[in-house]
């Protein structure tokens, strides 16, 4: 690449760099790149994949020879010290930094060396001054908090304008009364690759001469180099500190360094700690005397002892690059080639009336026919046809299914997300305290999106990888080519039905249990007896895991055994021989039953992001269970009903559609037999239903407390998944995972598919005094059935649509992923508001109604849905 030159402004000019693409590339991923195979990685930006041969010849290395620790003198330590001095020297040389006027040390990453020159620096007597650019990763902006003053600069001119101040003696700012000072900012942005200038560091050192303030300068360069060289050969230009991580570049091994410019070592001197081989000599007396070694730079900062495999690994990383690539030069044609193509078909996109598809976040200053300007990185967001913005969370879970990956959110560059979407920042603490965070989904806030899309290119990256992505977005987000959202007849008379299925899920996120026939079944607040009361939590983390991270969850088959008092639960799977083939789980702690109940704790554990405090089985033999099932260290818990439920609904965060308040009533409260604890105190109290969705209790569940789906809704999904592709499979109710399936009463009816979007509530009628066959748990068993005779009619109400994730692609008898009905979804059933969310069914909660009574539910019952507007009989 062509050395980078700056007009007066310090701004990079266009140089003579042609994006050229590598015609071999396809042959070289095949066979360097398996991991690659069906799949479109885009992410490059945060890690780059190693190649094949890189661990083939790092494992060799490693086996044909013993590395030691090399503060010993045995002939496996010099071993290992000639070789970390052999690759500290050809990473210099990588960046044609001159071994006599820089050192490298080696750190875990680029945060770690940031982290290292923060701790010179907050040693400095008097404190130092600390200015950043907005456009800084989170790490940067991180060393603010241990300066005594801080500045941002908002833009380049900025920084121009401040050095031409330092230059000419007319800056007037506290960077003149501190005695040190640093300045930092990144080579390129990581949030959407454009680069900024290299002349700011020499220009910063020649700007200060004339005054008695040393104000350093920090380059972050992890972004830049993952695919573009780095030129230190001219001393004088050069950063004084410069970071950047190998895996970035590379892939492998885990390793970052820190590249200090000599005449610029002084600040390290005040740093206090010494650690392992950093020490010549030291005392362990009061008296606390010690002294470094001062041999090399690096010998002072690398504390303890240095990641010896990794170094030796990242010496043959510098053989693979070479050989598979050539250069980091050859490396930045590529990618530009391909970011160029990219940005220019996403650019092109228009839906039917005209407005363009995709909003890209491009520099006015940067092209992407120009390297010295541009990295291969196109952050965007999405715009419907009727300017609402797209939620990037819905664009993930699409990309999923289509095996693409790539980032979404803040990106770790709050300066730059800022910048781009306009937050300000008391908008960005207003999300924030609206329950907006940078990984979750909700990242639609009043309209506006509080995130972006990243797609980043690598060394390996082909014209596959951006012809896919773009047809993605054709077949998702370019309308005209998207199906129009089916929707009910409402002109006709009004439609009865029944329920089909009644169903709960008495461990979170694994197999389902329907409820017999004639089984009245008791709805309570926080949803139906026993469902969701217990979840598998990762014995470390303590977070409660899901089906979306591990479909074999969907093996393992709960049922409730009333008559003898316990949970049983086996998996559809092989298991040791050792373990038995079912569990059973005491319903109560303390049953006459078993003389030795399983013992459980009381510990704090988190369940889709909300912390609770859980029941936690402490028994060896549950977690050997579990832990085999899944192929992940994990347990069994319990979060039982309680009136302190800390959990409630966060429909209020997604909900696109406002509830309808129904009639306030207090519903009597009834001990369950066998719950847990052995005698449950009343559940919580129901909300007053005016007030906003997240005073509803719920126990381990998403988002509500009971999940419904018609059966109309269904078969009409499942015609359309079949006209549209001849081996699509119709989708089973089970993917869904409701609590409750309705079907209409009339079978020769005409069908009235999404009926439920204009639902407001939902009237049963108690079906037992008309059946016959239905079972009366009072008579007999009301020691081991949670229900007894209703004394009423129930009424539910309809909260909001329900939003839908791929984890409905995973079949729930054999644990396979697979496209549908997500794909088929997400072209026919996005609703308007916050985002364009893909929905299916309906979020439904326990209604205040008239009089006091235990409300039940049953197969069979009859349900008269109230629409909107509308009122019960």
């Amino acid at each position: 690449m062509a050395t980078l030159s700056c007009n007066e402004a310090g701004l990079p000019l266009q140089t003579d760099v042609r994006p050229v693409y590598s015609k071999n590339i396809d042959d070289l991923r095949r066979e360097e790149y398996p991991m690659l195979k069906d799949t479109v990685y885009l992410d490059h930006a945060a890690v780059t994949p190693y190649p094949k041969s890189l661990i083939e010849q790092s494992s060799r290395n490693l086996m044909q020879n013993l590395f030691g620790n090399p503060h010993s003198n045995s002939a496996s330590s010099q071993l290992s010290m000639r070789h970390i001095e052999d690759v500290r020297l050809r990473a210099l040389r990588f960046f044609k930094a001159d071994p006599d006027s820089f050192d490298l040390v080696f750190v875990t990453n680029a945060t770690a060396g940031i982290k290292l020159v923060m701790e010179a620096f907050r040693e400095q007597p008097g404190g130092f001054w600390y200015g950043y650019h907005k456009d800084a990763h989170t790490s940067l902006i991180g060393m603010r908090e241990a300066a005594s003053e801080q500045r941002c600069f908002h833009h380049d001119e900025e920084v121009v304008d401040w050095m031409r101040a330092l230059s000419t003696g007319s800056c007037r700012t506290s960077c003149h009364d501190a005695q040190h000072g640093l300045f930092a900012y990144p080579a390129q942005s990581n949030l959407n690759g454009r680069r900024l200038p290299l002349s700011w560091p020499g220009r910063l050192r020649s700007s200060h001469q004339s005054f008695t303030s040393n104000i350093y300068s920090l380059l972050d360069a992890a972004a830049l180099l993952s695919t573009s060289p780095l030129d230190l050969s001219n001393h004088s230009q050069a950063p004084d500190y410069t970071v950047f991580s190998f895996y970035k570049i590379f892939g492998f091994p885990d390793l970052g360094a820190l590249i200090i410019r000599k005449d610029s070592a002084l600040p390290f001197a005040s740093r206090k700690y010494f650690g392992g081989g950093t020490v010549e000599s030291v005392t362990c007396t009061n008296e606390g005397w010690y002294t470094r070694k001062e041999d090399s730079i690096h010998e002072q900062l690398e504390d303890g002892t240095l990641p010896i495999h990794s170094i030796v690994a990242l010496g043959t990383a510098f053989d693979v690059h070479q050989k598979l690539f050539g250069s980091l030069e050859r490396i930045s044609t590529h990618t530009s080639f391909l970011a160029n193509r990219l940005y220019e078909n996403l650019s092109s996109l228009r839906h039917a009336n005209g407005l363009p598809v995709c909003t890209i976040y491009k520099d006015r200053r940067s092209s992407y026919q120009d390297a010295s300007t541009q990295g291969p990185i196109v952050a965007f967001n999405i715009r419907h046809s009727n300017g609402e913005w797209a939620s990037n969370a819905e664009v993930e879970k699409l990309a999923a299914i289509r095996n693409i990956q790539f980032r979404t959110g803040g990106l770790c560059n709050p300066g730059g997300i800022a910048s781009l979407l306009g937050l300000e920042p008391q908008a960005i603490r207003r999300n924030y305290f609206a329950g907006r965070r940078c990984d979750n989904e909700n990242d639609i806030h009043q309209g506006n999106p509080t995130g972006a899309i990243r797609l980043s290119i690598g060394a390996m990256s082909n014209m596959e990888d951006i012809t896919t992505v773009v047809r993605f977005m054709e077949e998702f987000f370019v309308d005209g080519q998207c199906q129009p959202r089916p929707s009910a007849d409402f002109s006709g008379s009004k439609v009865d039905f029944y329920v089909e299925t009644v169903t709960i899920y008495p461990i979170k996120s694994c197999g389902s249990w329907q409820i017999p026939r004639g089984m009245a079944w008791d709805i309570r607040p926080e949803g139906l007896a026993w469902d969701r009361e217990w979840c598998l939590i990762h014995q470390g983390t303590r977070a409660a895991l899901s089906q979306k991270r591990i479909p074999r969850m969907a093996l393992l088959r709960p049922t409730i055994d009333f008559e003898g008092g316990v949970l049983r639960v086996r998996f559809d799977g092989i298991l040791p021989p050792s373990l038995p083939d079912e569990l059973m789980i005491p319903l109560s702690l303390k049953s006459a039953s078993f003389q030795d109940p399983m013992s459980t704790s009381s510990c704090p554990s988190r369940v889709c992001g909300d912390a609770v405090s859980a029941y936690t089985y402490t028994s060896p033999e549950i977690a050997a269970f579990f832990t085999a099932a899944l192929s992940t260290p994990c347990t069994l818990a319990r979060y039982p009903p309680h009136p302190s439920t800390s959990r409630h609904s966060k429909l209020h965060l997604q909900s696109p559609k406002p509830r309808t308040p129904p009639e306030t009533l207090r519903s009597e409260q009834q001990p369950v037999p066998g719950a847990f604890p052995p005698t449950p105190p009343p559940s919580p109290p129901l909300p007053d239903i005016t007030t906003p969705a997240q005073t509803l209790p719920i126990l381990l569940s998403n988002e509500s407390p009971i999940l419904t789906i018609s059966r109309s809704s269904l078969n009409h999904l499942n015609q359309t998944i079949v006209q549209n592709s001849s081996h699509a499979k119709p989708a089973e109710a089970s993917v869904f995972r409701a609590n409750i399936i309705l079907a209409q009463s009339d079978p020769t009816a005409k069908p009235v598919p999404y009926d439920e979007d204009e639902w407001s509530s939902l009237r049963i009628l108690d079906s037992s005094s008309s059946s016959s066959s239905s079972t009366s748990c009072s008579s007999t068993s009301t020691s081991t059935c949670p229900n007894a005779p209703s004394t009423a009619d129930t009424s539910l109400d309809v909260l909001a649509p329900c939003r839908r994730c791929q984890m409905v692609c995973i079949d729930q008898t054999t644990a396979e992923r697979s496209e549908e009905p997500f794909v088929t979804l997400a072209k026919t059933r996005r609703l308007e508001g916050d985002g364009q969310k893909v929905f299916f069914g309906v979020h439904c909660a326990l209604q205040r109604e008239a009089g006091r009574g235990k409300r039940t539910i049953r197969v069979g019952d009859r349900v008269l849905p109230v629409r909107k507007g509308e009122y019960g009989e």
